[in-house]
């Protein structure tokens, strides 16, 4: 049985091929050649040409060379085949690129449907995802700290405009103020940013006490240190 797919990492047409035996009711199906879109109505061909009475199916994709996320859905296939004749199913022999495949998605290399009579194909934590789910979550935060840090630019650089123009200092200089006022003051940078910004307009609100006494330590600071 063939199914003749085209696969996209080569725009060519490569058929999976099943072949399969029976032996005192076990059936033992071996896959050949790629799991790709398409690959499904193969397979499906393969299982419903069983004979009747089968207790048990084994399918072995050693052959199989490539696979791409369509071809994932195989194991939806054989778990369904499962679930519907109650007969326990394995797909076994994974190895090469379609293996990493399996490591990636987080299904168990082995045999991803080890459980297939309770439930769907089964999920583990393999080495690799986890590996991946960390780096995911460090690029989320940093993410969000660079968008954080794009928000807070403007306001800050108004506020560096803001002391330069009061005190006279250098662009480096009221920078440093900045972060010193907001240790100092333990507030965050664009908070300071943002009490300066609105001290400056007409009528605006002064910082609050502990900010303002901060600020004026940093530039008496930063003023002996230019002297």
């Amino acid at each position: 049985m063939t199914s003749s797919a085209r696969t996209p990492h080569i725009g060519g047409l490569d058929a999976l091929v099943v072949g399969g035996r029976t032996d005192q009711g076990r059936a033992f199906l071996d896959a050949y050649g790629e799991l790709v879109h398409g690959c499904t109505d193969t397979l499906t061909a393969a299982l419903a040409a069983l004979p009747a009475g089968v207790d048990r199916v084994q399918v072995d994709v050693a052959g199989v060379s490539f696979m791409d996320t369509a071809g994932l859905e195989i194991l939806d296939v054989l778990g369904r085949y499962g679930r519907l004749h109650g007969v326990p199913v394995s797909v076994t022999g994974w190895q090469g690129q379609p293996r990493r495949i399996l490591e990636l998605k987080g299904l168990d290399t082995t045999d991803p449907l080890r459980t297939v009579l309770h439930g769907p194909p089964a999920r583990t934590g393999s080495a690799v995802a986890a590996e991946r789910a960390e780096q995911l979550d460090v690029l989320r935060v940093e993410i969000e700290q660079l968008r954080h840090a794009i928000d807070s630019r403007p306001v800050i650089d108004q506020a560096r405009g803001i002391l330069m123009a009061t005190h006279g200092c250098t662009p480096e200089q009221a920078w440093h103020v900045l972060r010193e006022a907001s240790q100092r003051s333990n507030t965050k940078l664009r908070e300071v940013a943002a009490a300066v910004t609105a001290s400056a307009a007409p009528h605006g609100p002064p910082p609050p006490e502990g900010l303002r006494t901060a600020l004026r330590a940093a530039v008496a600071r930063h003023a002996r240190t230019d002297r």
